[in-house]
C-alpha cells in the first residue's frame, strides 16, 4: 500500500535543523522552504496563498502573524491545506519526533483547514 504523503512548505524562519532531521528520518517527505520557491521576504498571507495553490501544508514557528493570517483564511472560507506550528522553544530532537509522529498518524487530506501543533511535552 502506498502512503498518501502530505506536501509541506517551511516558512522563512523555520529551523533548518528540524527540516534536515525530519528528511533524514523520512526521505520520502516533500518539504520545500520559502527560500527554495522564490518567496523570501513575502508576507504570511502570500505564503499561505502559495501553499494553498500548491497544496502544501505550511510549517511555522510563528504563533502570531502567520497564525492570524491562517485564521483569517479559515474565516473567509479560503482553501488551506493546513498549518503546523512548532513552538520555537522545543528542542530540535523533540520537534523532529513531534513532526514525524503527526505526519505518521495522518494522511494528506486530513490536514485541510486545520492548524495543528507540535506540543512541548
Amino acid at each position: 500500500m502506498s502512503r498518501d504523503i502530505p506536501l509541506f512548505l517551511a516558512d522563512e524562519g523555520f529551523n533548518r535543523d528540524v527540516i534536515r532531521g525530519v528528511l533524514s528520518r523520512d526521505p520520502a517527505l516533500m518539504i520545500v522552504r520559502v527560500q527554495d520557491v522564490g518567496l523570501t521576504g513575502t508576507s504570511d498571507s502570500e505564503i499561505l496563498e502559495w501553499g494553498a495553490k500548491e497544496n502544501r501544508i505550511v510549517l511555522t514557528h510563528d504563533e502570531n502573524s502567520l497564525l492570524a493570517d491562517a485564521n483569517l483564511r479559515l474565516s473567509l472560507g479560503l482553501p488551506m491545506p493546513g498549518v503546523v506550528v512548532v513552538h520555537q522553544d522545543i528542542p530540535t530532537g523533540r520537534a523532529i519526533e513531534g513532526l514525524l509522529e503527526l505526519i505518521g498518524t495522518t494522511i494528506a487530506g486530513e490536514w485541510d483547514y486545520q492548524i495543528r501543533y507540535v506540543l512541548r511535552q
